[in-house]
Parts: structure tokens; C-alpha cells; sequence
């Protein structure tokens, strides 16, 4: 397998590093903190004009056709750069959902606007006290016919920590129907539709999302009826490798970052970068780096290459496994080489060390991952 970006994949990986480098510095990302929306609008539409919304669009709905592979050093930069701005969520869940199922009307309505910067989407799909389960038995819909006598829906039911959904101007919300798992397109600010914004502890804005009685139109329907639940779980797959990428571009940043720290902090006179107990540690941080990195560019590899639904599961599982051990190591090693200044606000490492421990849960946990492997390891040998 070639590891190495092509010509064009490198070109834009570089693009992007090098806007966040000089848009998105560690002081600039502490505003953004600070600020009511909790994202940069402006350098949300710089980051659309550069193609970057666009690049794993279909063509034919007026984007690149890019593969995860291709959007991979672009993710990698943002977790560089610990981007809290719903880029994942955009690319590879909500607008591929939309790019996938959505009818030529729906996604001509969505899809432009994603885009050219001028939409944000946000999906909603887990629920409270349902841990990682993508099928929703909280959230329902039923079928009533509206004052024209086309079948609408009505929507009951709650949604917790949906990334982006403050700054969203749509919701894609998965509901069960009588026929299965489905798909509705919902305006955040419909009657009925309560949120409540939070911050996750890496600072993205998220909210849960209460459904009361929120009264749909037929049009509101994304795709057939009851048959979301694969499309969810290509989904996921799919931003589960970018969420890999993002984590090494985070450990990469905080490798590097430590060892700087270990190469100028000086204690009885010499750097402590000098302690071969040290460089032990750095050594072993740097190979759970690379090996991260492989397993980052094989679940890529895999959402990419329309292997069996059981093969992308299993890889995009192994290596989420992977990341999520790799992050653990790398953010509490580099905390604890820096000493006390580790856990201050004043350092982006304590920042980088949200970050990768909010990843290692975002779409399942190393346990819930080696057990839906084991699953399909079970089934397999049967």
C-alpha cells in the first residue's frame, strides 16, 4: 500500500495548514472559546471558498467527488490546529447523509449552501441513556396527513449533544417509523424544537435537542422510509476515519510540542530532554503516533474501497480501537512531561489533551469498539 499523499492531496493538506496557521493560532482559538457562537463564522467561509466543504460532494451535486484518503491531511490539520468548528459533521456525517439520500430537490435546496459557506447542517442521531447505538428508540415519527392530504410526520422524542446544532440552520434528525430507522430534515427554530446549547469538554458547540410534537411536512422526508439505518452506519464509518485523521493530526502536534518542552526545560543545569528515562517515554509516544497514523490511513482505505459492510466495520473498529489507546497515551504522557504547566490554561497541550479524550468516545469508546469487532469476528467464523 503507497502511504504517501499524491501531488493534489498534499497541495490542499498544505492549504489548509497553512490558513489555520495564520487564522486559527492558539490565541485566536481561545476567542473563539470565548465567544457566543463558539465558531468563526468568517474562517468557516474562507475554509468553504478553499473547497474544503465541497471536496467529498459528488459531482454531480456540484462538488469534487473526494474520497476520506483524499480529505485526510486536511483533518489531520484541523486536529493540528484543534479546529472547534463542525467541519467533521458537515463533511462527513450531515452533508453526506443529505448527498446520499436526499431527493434532486433536497439536495439542490442544501447542498449549495453547504457548499459555498452559507449553510451549516448538524445531525442528530444519539440519545440519552442509549450510549453509542445509531438506531433510535427514543426519537419517533408518525404519519399524518397535512391539510392537503399529503402524508406529514410528527415528530416525539430527545437528541443528546448534537455537535454544531447551535450554529446549525438545519437538523437532520433519525426517528423511527413504523417501516424502520428514517431520515427528516428539521428547521432548528420550528415550533416545537427546543435546544439546549452546551459545550463538549474540548469546547465545540453541541446542544441536546428536545422534539415535542414538531409537526413535518411530506417534503421533510430524506430518502425512502425506513431505510436509514445502513445509510447511518456508512456515515459514521465514514466520519469515524476522518475522526481518525483528526486525532493524528492532534497527537502529532502534541508530540511535537513535548518535545520541544523536553529540549529547553532545564533542571540541574541540563535540558531534561537529556534523561535517557525521558527519551525513553518520547520514543514510545512517537511510535504510538505512527502506528495511529497506519491504522488512521487503512480505515480511510477501507470506507473508501466499497468493501463488504462487515469488512468496513471491522477495520474502521480496529482502528478506532488503535486511536483511541494512542490517544490516551500521547495526551497524559505529554501532560505529565510538561509537570504542572501541563494542565494549565495557558498551555495548548491541556487544550490537545481534551481533545484526544473526547475523541476516544465521540462515536464509541475502545470498548464498544473490540466488542462490535468481536461480534463480527463471531459471525464471520460461523
Amino acid at each position: 500500500m503507497n502511504f504517501e499523499f499524491s501531488e493534489e492531496q498534499q497541495q490542499f493538506a498544505d492549504s489548509v495548514k497553512k490558513l489555520l496557521g495564520s487564522r486559527y493560532t492558539f490565541e485566536q482559538r481561545k476567542a473563539i472559546l470565548r465567544s457566543a457562537q463558539g465558531i468563526d463564522s468568517e474562517l468557516w467561509q474562507t475554509l468553504a471558498d478553499l473547497g474544503l466543504m465541497a471536496l467529498s460532494v459528488p459531482e454531480a451535486d456540484g462538488g469534487f467527488g473526494g474520497t476520506a484518503i483524499d480529505l485526510m491531511g486536511a483533518m489531520q490539520a484541523c486536529g493540528e490546529a484543534l479546529v472547534v468548528e463542525p467541519v467533521l459533521d458537515n463533511i462527513g456525517l450531515a452533508g453526506r447523509l443529505v448527498a446520499r439520500a436526499g431527493s434532486p430537490t433536497q439536495r439542490a435546496q442544501w447542498l449549495p449552501g453547504l457548499l459555498d459557506g452559507s449553510v451549516r447542517l448538524a445531525f442528530a442521531n444519539y440519545e440519552p441513556g442509549c450510549r453509542y447505538a445509531l438506531e433510535p428508540t427514543l426519537t419517533s415519527a408518525t404519519a399524518k396527513a397535512d391539510s392537503t392530504g399529503s402524508k406529514g410526520w410528527v415528530l416525539q422524542g430527545a437528541k443528546c449533544v448534537v455537535i454544531g446544532a447551535p450554529v446549525a440552520h438545519q437538523l437532520i434528525v433519525s426517528a423511527a417509523t413504523p417501516g424502520g430507522v428514517s431520515l427528516f430534515l428539521l428547521d432548528p427554530t420550528a415550533a416545537g424544537v427546543h435546544l439546549n446549547p452546551s459545550r463538549t469538554a474540548d469546547g465545540q458547540s453541541c446542544a441536546d435537542v428536545v422534539l415535542e410534537q414538531v409537526q413535518l411536512g411530506p417534503e421533510s422526508l430524506l430518502g425512502e422510509e425506513g431505510q436509514a439505518l445502513a445509510l447511518i452506519e456508512e456515515a459514521v464509518d465514514f466520519a469515524s476515519a476522518l475522526l481518525c485523521a483528526d486525532a493524528v493530526g492532534a497527537m502529532s502536534d502534541a508530540n511535537e510540542a513535548t518535545l520541544a518542552y523536553l529540549k529547553t526545560r532545564k533542571q540541574f543545569g541540563v535540558p531534561i530532554g537529556s534523561f535517557q528515562v525521558l527519551q525513553h517515554r518520547m520514543v514510545e509516544m512517537t511510535i504510538a503516533c505512527e502506528q495511529a497514523r497506519s491504522m488512521a490511513i487503512l480505515a480511510a482505505s477501507k470506507v473508501d474501497a466499497g468493501v463488504s459492510v462487515a469488512e468496513r466495520q471491522r477495520v474502521v473498529s480496529m482502528a478506532m480501537v488503535k486511536i483511541a489507546d494512542s490517544a490516551r497515551q500521547i495526551s497524559q504522557e505529554s501532560v505529565q512531561l510538561h509537570g504542572g504547566m501541563g494542565m494549565t490554561e495557558e498551555l495548548k497541550i491541556s487544550h490537545t489533551f481534551r481533545r484526544l479524550t473526547m475523541i476516544g468516545q465521540r462515536f464509541g469508546d475502545a470498548d464498544h469498539h473490540l466488542e462490535r469487532y468481536a461480534g463480527l469476528q463471531s459471525h464471520a467464523a460461523v
